[in-house]
Formats: C-alpha cells, sequence, structure tokens
C-alpha cells in the first residue's frame, strides 16, 4: 500500500476527508465563488471541469504521488481542497499543496487549522524529515500566508512550468524542517486560539 495512506483528520473548524466524488457539487459551487478560478496564478478548478480534477487528483494517489483531501465544514459541507503531494516515501518528504478554499472561508481559522492537521501528522505521524509548500511567485497572498505558517523560503525556481495559459510559472519553495516544527506548532496553536 502506498505512503502515506488516505485517513480522515479533524478539528474543531474542519475535517480534512478523502477527496470523493460526492463532493464535487459543494466543490464546483465552492470554486465558483468569488470566481477564484481566474485568478491567473493559482489552479483553481473552473465549476465545470471540478469532477476532471477530482480525476485527476485521484488519478495521482493511484500512482502514489498524491494523497487529496476535501476540506469540510462541521456541516459536512465540502468548501475546498488540499493536498500532500510531490510525496517522497524513500526520503520522508511531502509537499503540502494544491490548496483552494472558497471565498467565504478565507481568512478564518480554516487554513490554519488544516496546515496545523497536516503538518502534525506529517512530523508526527508520518515521521517525515521536511515539508514544503510552493507557489506561484506573483501569489502574494499565498506567499504570505505560507509565511505565516512559519515556513522558510528556500528559493525560487525560475521558469519552472507552464501555466494553463502557457506562461512561464515562477515558484517560490518555502519548508518546515523537522527540527523545527515545536516552534511551527507553538506558533500555529497560538494563531488558532486567537482566531477562535
Amino acid at each position: 500500500m502506498s505512503w502515506p495512506h488516505p485517513l480522515t483528520l479533524t478539528g474543531t473548524h474542519v475535517t480534512l476527508a478523502p477527496l470523493a466524488h460526492c463532493h464535487a457539487d459543494d466543490l464546483a459551487e465552492a470554486a465558483a465563488e468569488g470566481d477564484l478560478w481566474k485568478a491567473w496564478y493559482t489552479s483553481v478548478p473552473r465549476p465545470d471541469l471540478v469532477r476532471e480534477e477530482i480525476d485527476r487528483r485521484l488519478s495521482l494517489q493511484h500512482i502514489g504521488s498524491m494523497l487529496p483531501f476535501s476540506v469540510l465544514t462541521p456541516d459536512g459541507k465540502a468548501v475546498g481542497m488540499t493536498t500532500y503531494m510531490n510525496i517522497d516515501p524513500v526520503h520522508k518528504r511531502v509537499e503540502i499543496g494544491s490548496t483552494w478554499y472558497c471565498k467565504a472561508v478565507q481568512r478564518t481559522p480554516v487554513n490554519t487549522e488544516c496546515k496545523r492537521m497536516l503538518l502534525a501528522h506529517a512530523f508526527e505521524e508520518l515521521d517525515c524529515i521536511a515539508v514544503e509548500f510552493r507557489t506561484h511567485f506573483m501569489n502574494r497572498q499565498s506567499r504570505a500566508a505560507i509565511e505565516r505558517l512559519g515556513a522558510k523560503l528556500d528559493g525560487v525556481l525560475r521558469s519552472h512550468q507552464r501555466t494553463s495559459d502557457g506562461s512561464l510559472r515562477d515558484t517560490a519553495v518555502y519548508s518546515i524542517l523537522s527540527h523545527e516544527w515545536p516552534a511551527v506548532r507553538t506558533g500555529l496553536d497560538f494563531k488558532l486560539a486567537e482566531e477562535r
């Protein structure tokens, strides 16, 4: 069986459940809210392409390179997606990425709690040596959110990949190392206590 294994992580504000087609309608609605998919520096699926995106992520899970989650509110509504990706079981490294949330839950405790649960699982259960975050260099909102988590900038991969419109993306790469996790965890717990 692949590493890491599918699981559900439950917090106060959200549950991270294995991504499934039963979440497609909610996710299409979430993507449509605020026209998130129109931002050129993100990879939020168009509402009509959410089912294809679910298929893509599940196929990557099948080959062991991704573990996708739906982000669910306490009432069970899917409001976004996140993943462990670029999974390296030999060196025990993962990237937390391909994350997006509907506009209504942005700048709420949702992102902090999602990252807190994913990081805790990565470092405390999977024994990861590092967790990476990557984002478009021009995505200032995402970069600021990653930095607020306590991740450090490793560098920028220039002309790293092509975006859906064919333009070249510079990718900002951040990471948290296992020995940094206790301090990062304390910071995230403090933020969550403030956000409640």
